[in-house]
């Protein structure tokens, strides 16, 4: 993550030292500025609302319940916080995502008789 400190400290040992607000004003000039990247689910409203009437019309009875394989997982970050991140960004640019490889998935499945195998 490319902080204005950053930025400052990479400066002073090129040999050309500047200020927070020179380096600031530098990255204003061709419209960046500094955004928090929010975190939002990658479903969208109409998605979720798809998979919602999937659960209600194959909605089956206990019976049938107990056949089920539960299943469950998590995303552990190896790198860093799964916190907030700034970004220099262009007003109105649509965030992708590009880069990972930073967390590992465990996967956990379990039923009705006890955990999975």
């Amino acid at each position: 993550m490319v902080t204005l400190t950053y930025l400052q400290s990479s400066s002073v040992e090129m040999g050309e030292p500047s200020r927070r607000t020179t380096i600031s004003a530098a990255l204003h000039q061709p419209g960046l500025y500094g955004r928090v990247v929010r975190r939002k689910p990658f479903l969208s409203k109409r998605h979720m609302t798809a998979r919602l009437e999937f659960a209600k019309r194959y909605l089956k009875t206990l019976t049938m319940r107990n056949k089920i394989l539960w299943s469950d997982e998590t995303k552990i970050g190896l790198f860093g916080l799964n916190a907030k991140c700034h970004v220099w960004r262009k007003p109105g640019t649509i965030p992708m995502v590009k880069y990972g490889g930073d967390s590992i998935m465990l996967w956990d499945v379990f039923q009705r008789q006890g955990l999975g195998d």
